[in-house]
């Protein structure tokens, strides 16, 4: 089953889409998965130190991320996480969507 989270930036809206392991994220009308996102090396450094001096450095980030998000057991759990990452850079949670219900606000 699908779940949508809807988050805020601004006067932006960007939505979360959950299917198993697939995250991917929409921002007017444009999808894109994990591979997608623009992250820095400082960012990955802080998460894992190891990968500092690593040429590999955004693959390998990536690989582990996605990794992280395996381990957990369900979509909610998953879309949990998400949304504690994205409330960190400023972000609001606005409402989350299971497929075949309606939207309701985060918690």
């Amino acid at each position: 089953m699908t779940i949508k989270g809807t988050f805020q930036l601004a006067s932006d809206n960007v939505d979360v889409i959950i299917d198993g392991n697939n995250i991917m994220f929409m921002q007017d009308g444009v999808i894109t998965t994990l591979d997608g996102l623009r992250i820095s090396k400082s960012g990955v450094v802080k998460e894992f130190p190891d990968l500092e001096n690593d040429e590999e450095w955004k693959k390998k980030g990536l690989e582990r991320l996605k990794e992280h998000i395996k381990t957990f057991d369900t979509q909610d759990k998953k879309l949990d996480y998400v949304k504690k990452e994205l409330i960190k850079f400023g972000y609001t949670a606005l409402y989350f969507q299971k497929a075949g219900f309606r939207p309701q606000r985060f918690q």
